[in-house]
């Protein structure tokens, strides 16, 4: 992928050397699922969350591609040849036909359709992550579960991804407590079949130990007017985020080392008139903007490289090789809050020194 993949903690040590700056701009328990399980012992056992990042860089890359579909439908099996053929793929999809594939015990969809999981032998701690696109919600209905909630089995979404303990978004960011953001299938049944997220990006997670046993459900997609928490499909893209007179914190995350680009911020838009800010930094201000990076999922557990709290028309640049970088921002829902940022994944070259306006690599 060109992205080269260092230990986490090599680049949490290098990254805690560097100090919170501001951007110049040209005008300047349940929710861990890796070894310690989920609240009733179940969870995910998958690698780093780190690895775990640079699998996922193959899925995005291959989606900036058109190859998602290939991706997804590849384990299809003998019996649907055609489905690894992404062009009848379309036809079929274009056709009104609803996609059906099975599941593997991990796995991760970009696509609407209907799916089957069917143990063929025990099968402890297994989870799907479901993506969007930025201004999509994911909405997973219940067709069919047939599983032994007596006997320890367990199927609960969770309104978000969550990996190692680390939750996106973060507590801080999400509307609902982190108790709220899980749905137990065993505890609610047929009292709330179907489930939406509140962001682009939401999973299940199960355990299913009798073999035949399993579940099916099917998944849509629904526009979201105002994304506020996002993770980026690709390594490169342009986003307008608007926050209109709403309290809350959303995050923009991107798996991948990038160049940021800022171009447009609007803080506390009142009226057609901007309202003056404190001159030195964002101690105080109930709007901003801030840059963080870690080798993380959660944005509360990253490290802050830079802040923005006055508007500005122009642009402002930084180069940040982390694993994961977020743009955050903060609105006290006052005012009318947007930010256009564009990025792309980071190259090797670009780490030299630019005459241009652009503060120094972090996370290298």
């Amino acid at each position: 992928t060109g992205t080269k993949c260092l230990p986490s903690q090599q680049l949490y040590k290098k990254s805690r050397s560097k100090t919170p700056q501001r951007l110049l701009h040209t005008g300047t328990d349940p929710e861990k699922l890796g070894h310690s399980g989920t609240a009733d012992g179940g969870g995910v056992s998958m690698p780093s969350a780190f690895q775990f990042q640079c699998h996922l860089v193959l899925i995005f890359l291959a989606a900036s591609k058109g190859e998602t579909r290939y991706l997804e439908v590849r384990d299809a099996g003998e019996d649907d040849p055609f489905l690894l053929l992404s062009e009848d793929l379309k036809r079929e999809l274009s056709a009104g036909q609803i996609y059906r594939r099975s599941l593997r015990c991990i796995d991760m969809l970009s696509i609407e359709g209907q799916f089957t999981f069917t143990a063929d032998q025990p099968q402890l701690h297994c989870a799907t992550f479901f993506i969007g696109e930025p201004e999509e919600l994911i909405t997973i209905h219940y067709d069919f579960v047939n599983i032994d909630c007596q006997g320890g089995d367990f199927l609960k979404v969770f309104d978000g991804w969550i990996l190692k303990g680390e939750k996106f978004p973060s507590s801080l960011d999400h509307p609902l407590t982190t108790s709220q953001r899980y749905v137990d299938f065993c505890e609610s049944g047929n009292i709330q079949r179907s489930i939406r997220s509140s962001q682009n990006v939401a999973m299940i997670f199960f355990r299913i130990q009798q073999v035949g046993n399993g579940f099916t459900v099917t998944v849509k997609k629904n526009s979201n007017l105002f994304p506020c928490n996002v993770i980026s499909q690709t390594p490169s893209g342009r986003f307008t985020m608007v926050i209109p007179h709403q309290h809350r914190n959303c995050s923009f995350s991107i798996i991948y080392p990038v160049v940021i680009k800022i171009s447009d911020l609007i803080l506390g838009h009142l009226n057609g008139l901007f309202l003056k800010k404190p001159s030195a930094g964002c101690a105080g201000v109930g709007d901003f903007v801030e840059l963080l990076g870690g080798a993380g999922l959660d944005p509360s557990k990253m490290f802050p490289l830079a802040d923005l709290c006055h508007s500005f028309h122009g642009s402002a640049q930084m180069k940040i090789g982390c694993d994961n970088t977020v743009l955050r921002m903060v609105s006290s829902g006052k005012h009318i809050n947007r930010v256009t940022f564009e990025y792309h994944q980071l190259d090797l070259q670009e780490t030299e020194t630019r005459k241009e306006n652009s503060i120094e690599e972090f996370c290298f």
